[in-house]
């Protein structure tokens, strides 16, 4: 699975394709539906609170959200934990998934909407289970622009541009994986503390490489420059970054 996340295939959505049926649940007791998306272009992310990719992410998508929002719609969806601890056991239930949306919403104070794919993960599946890719998709459902880590924001701006301006996004996906890889190395460490007991101990097993490179990172005090991502679940809600 660590492998698969490197790179899309030639089965998964494309641009051009028509995004899977979803009737998805809101944090704010609405409905994200592929049938429905509004009339607008939408910006579809999936993320997670113990995703690093995400948590580097988060405050290049509020930037986004605050320059396109009136524009475009935009959603991230909580899929599973990427990296599951104690503290953020991979949910059982509906209800716990809820209630872990709810967490990633507080957590990077996200004013757009936070949709939960089910329980078995459909749409995530269907989208290809990476992490954190983002798509974005014409009002009608068509893919447009795909991106395999969504915090490379600089391509999603681009594509974003394109799209309000009523132009097709040139290229149709974000290149390489390389630099957003880095990026988020300097959040792993703070994200599997946050996720809790048992996530350091399965990246150590699948990605020893990559948890020492965290741990190095950690011992020598190398942090994400910004505040809410060593924040902890119980003070997330409190002060929201502004998105």
């Amino acid at each position: 699975m660590v492998m698969r996340d490197m790179r899309f295939v030639s089965t998964d959505p494309a641009p051009g394709d028509h995004v899977p049926a979803f009737d998805l649940p809101t944090t704010d007791g609405g409905r994200l539906r592929s049938e429905g998306l509004g009339g607008r272009p939408v910006l579809l992310i999936f993320g997670s609170s113990t995703c690093p990719v995400t948590d580097n992410a988060a405050p290049g998508l509020c930037t986004l959200h605050r320059r396109f929002g009136d524009r475009v719609r935009f959603v991230m969806v909580d899929v599973r934990e990427a990296h599951p601890g104690k503290a953020f056991p991979q949910p059982k239930t509906m209800e716990a998934k809820m209630a872990h949306a709810a967490k990633l919403r507080d957590l990077y104070g996200f004013t757009f909407e936070v949709a939960v794919d089910d329980i078995d993960g459909t749409l995530h599946r269907a989208m290809s289970p990476k992490p954190n890719s983002a798509y974005v998709l014409a009002p009608d459902g068509t893919i447009l622009f795909r991106a395999q880590w969504a915090n490379d924001t600089q391509a999603l701006a681009a594509a974003l541009e394109a799209v309000v301006r009523s132009r097709m996004p040139r290229p149709s996906a974000s290149g390489g994986v390389l630099k957003p890889t880095l990026r988020m190395l300097r959040n792993l460490a703070p994200v599997l503390d946050r996720a809790g007991a048992g996530a350091w101990a399965d990246v150590w097993l699948v990605a020893p490489l990559l948890a020492l490179t965290a741990f190095a990172l950690k011992v020598l005090h190398i942090r994400p420059s910004r505040q809410s991502s060593s924040r902890s679940p119980a003070t997330a809600g409190a002060a929201p970054s502004n998105c």
